[in-house]
């Protein structure tokens, strides 16, 4: 008797499958099974992560559209076992106001294979451990997160998967898409895409629908319309460009849905690999693209920043260029230059011209080539990125306060460094003008100017040699006033005589340099935090003592003069460690999450995130979006004389809308990835979302309050 109630037991358990007990969000069910009974060494083992989502709700695709995260799964696995990838069932479309997700309703299965170890010991027990994170959507969107383990044997040979885990797994690998059995070929154009698949069936009438969900979302936008032509060539799908193609084939799913007669149409998911092979043809009179893309697509900013023509381009960088020199970290630069030129005469100022105009395109040109290079690698940065590392911006914070001093008389760093101090006709003074040139464009780099945000955006979607071309051109704009100067013997003449006077403006010019380094130092604070800044402030005595024993050992006999530089550098080196001292974010940041921004709470904005802005617009309401950084001296200034004053806080009062912040201070490949979206290199970036609209309204990049007003009255309701 006891034996049959043992075998009894043992057969109902063998027709349950492998699987964990399942853990209850509130609007989600995830549990993880395995296909077999027990793992066998050396084999693939199949897994299942299992969501069953609370009706009318939705998970997200590789690629979730317009906003959205795709579901992520962190494995915890016994030494030697491995995991891959997710293998993604098809995807289906939910339209949510003016934005597409691509995802999964009801329930999904989620495939991931595990090799396990030829040394894997039969007999033993392992636990296998997945950690799993998941936005889930209605009209509003929740993060969710489930951590689930399976114990599970490890035997000798594989057992036959039980009933359940057969039906189970087999839905899961019905609802993948099968490899398609033609090849396709895309056809990528200035305005349109083309997919085309020579199907056997889309000759008969029988195919009537099509949808194409490609896995980079820079193929096309999510809620772009996709135009359908079927003929005895096969299915053709046209739709608008989103962004930058990936390299390779253009890869995805396409659906098909076919008329078989008699009852709800046949679905196929294939998946394609579409090599690209020339140009699409130009858009039909009367074809329409769908709804600009909110996040996802490219809206019609980023659509006119591709389409901004290599000429115009050129120009935008170069008018760009001549307004960085208006910014206050370049202009005390210029200034001791124009100095320079005052103390030593016009007789050689034409060649000092060139040489500085040599060093600022040599300097932007490594910019470029910098940022071409990281981009291709697949990373998500833009102008300015390079402040983004805390030890470049300690770094840059020395060399402002470091010039500060030199400035004040503490030394004087000759004719190697700015040509203050020593004649220009020598070899120094032009080895001075093009260094002033590189470090006037390092000093840039946090600012942005009218016109520069689309030249540098176009240029970044280009081939590298047209890319290359808009940066020098935005470096020849820069470096045009200077070189104008010095290329006029009218100009030089109208200098004012060399005085007294020469070196008190010198004195005058190193306060913004010291309120640049200040500046930096703060912006430190936000990346690194307090013991990070405790180390810089550090440094800078260091740098100090440095700087003063170098000025007084300058001209001393030989053993002095070397020993005191020879202090003088190491107490810089010493200065530079003290940047990489262990900290971490401020506190005000630490509790936000890695999509979010580094804002503080109660100061009238939220922290962006694109699950909130979907709520946002999903429910009609109306957002201002900024997007800026704490090295972005464009948008500090943006902030305090645009976006703060009293009548723009009424405004957005008035009209309920509410104020999003994404903080680019580090870096962050969502927002990176929204910048790009909207053809914008780097920040600032304004967006205001109005009820009813497509597409958002891109407010330039220099604001007035003028400009931001009238940008909010656009919006129905209220009075602003």
């Amino acid at each position: 008797m006891k034996q049959a109630i043992a075998a009894l037991a043992l057969s109902l358990f063998a027709a349950l499958p492998a699987a964990a007990n399942p853990v209850r969000t509130e609007n989600v069910e995830a549990q993880l099974s395995a296909e077999l009974p027990a793992a066998v060494p050396g084999q693939t083992l199949w897994m299942a992560v299992t969501q069953r989502i609370r009706p009318g709700w939705h998970t997200y695709w590789k690629n979730p559209g317009d906003s959205g995260i795709p579901t992520e799964i962190k494995w915890t696995l016994p030494q030697g076992w491995s995991a891959g990838a997710i293998v993604w069932p098809a995807p289906e479309r939910f339209p949510i106001g003016p934005l597409v997700n691509f995802g999964y309703k009801d329930e999904v299965h989620l495939l991931v294979p595990l090799t396990v170890p030829a040394d894997a010991k039969p007999g033993d027990s392992v636990t296998l451990k997945a950690d799993v994170d998941w936005l889930v959507c209605e009209d509003i969107c929740i993060p969710e997160s489930a951590s689930l383990t399976l114990p599970l044997a490890v035997a000798a040979e594989a057992s036959p998967p039980t009933d359940a885990a057969k039906v189970m797994f087999g839905a899961a690998r019905a609802s993948l898409p099968v490899p398609s059995p033609v090849p396709a070929t895309f056809l990528a154009g200035k305005d349109r895409h083309e997919l085309a698949i020579a199907l056997p069936q889309a000759d008969d009438g029988r195919l009537t629908k099509a949808f194409f969900f490609p896995e980079a979302w820079t193929v096309t936008p999510a809620n772009a319309e996709q135009a359908l032509k079927v003929g005895a060539d096969g299915l053709r799908l046209s739709f608008p460009p989103g962004g930058d193609l990936p390299a390779g084939p253009v890869k995805g799913v396409l659906v098909v849905e076919e008329n078989l007669g008699g009852g709800t149409p046949s679905r196929q998911a294939l998946e394609i690999a579409a090599e690209l092979t020339g140009s699409a043809p130009a858009a039909a009179a009367g074809t329409t693209g769908g709804t600009a893309a909110t996040l996802g697509g490219q809206t019609a900013a980023a659509a006119e920043t591709a389409g901004l023509g290599f000429g115009l381009a050129l120009l935008f960088a170069l008018l760009g260029g001549v307004i960085l020199n208006l910014m206050p970290c370049v202009f005390p630069v210029l200034s001791m230059k124009a100095l320079a030129l005052v103390r030593h005469g016009p007789e050689h100022a034409k060649a000092h011209g060139f040489v500085y105009t040599a060093g600022v395109l040599a300097s932007f040109a490594a910019v470029a080539g910098a940022l071409l290079a990281l981009k291709a690698g697949g990373a998500q940065i833009g102008w300015g990125f390079q402040l983004q590392d805390p030890l470049v911006v300690g770094i840059l914070a020395y060399v402002m306060f470091l010039l500060g001093l030199s400035l004040s008389g503490v030394f004087t760093l000759g004719g190697s460094v700015m040509g203050v101090g020593q004649g220009l006709a020598g070899r120094e003074g032009y080895a001075g003008s093009f260094f002033t040139g590189v470090l006037a464009t390092v000093v840039a780099t946090p600012c942005t100017a009218p016109f520069m945000g689309a030249a540098i955006g176009y240029a970044l979607l280009q081939p590298w040699y047209q890319a290359l071309a808009v940066f020098l051109a935005l470096g020849l704009g820069m470096a045009l006033p200077f070189l104008l100067l010095t290329l006029s013997p009218a100009l030089l003449r109208r200098l004012p005589r060399p005085g007294l006077w020469m070196e008190r403006v010198k004195q005058a010019l190193a306060f913004p340099l010291y309120a640049s380094a200040a500046w930096l130092v703060w912006v430190l604070s936000i990346q690194a935090g307090p013991t990070a800044v405790a180390g810089v402030l550090a440094g800078m005595v260091l740098v100090a003592f440095g700087a003063w024993l170098y000025g007084v050992t300058r001209h001393s006999p030989g053993g002095w003069r070397v020993g005191g530089g020879a202090v003088a550098l190491a107490t810089l080196v010493a200065a530079i460690a003290l940047v990489r001292l262990p900290g971490g974010p401020a506190p005000a940041q630490a509790a936000l999450p890695s999509t979010g921004a580094p804002v503080a709470a109660g100061e009238g904005f939220e922290a962006f995130s694109e699950a909130r802005l979907a709520e946002l617009t999903g429910q009609g309401k109306p957002v201002f979006v900024n997007f800026t950084a704490a090295w972005c001296i464009t948008c500090l200034v943006n902030e305090r004389t645009s976006l703060s004053g009293a009548a723009v806080k009424q405004a957005m009062a008035e009209k309920g809308v509410t104020y999003l912040k994404g903080d680019w201070t580090n870096r962050d490949a969502t927002i990176a990835k929204v910048l790009e979206r909207f053809g914008r290199s780097g920040v600032p970036l304004y967006l205001v979302y109005v009820p009813g609209e497509k597409e958002p309204r891109v407010l330039p990049q220099v604001l007035t309050e003028g400009i931001v007003l009238d940008a909010l009255k656009a919006i129905p309701g209220g009075n602003a």
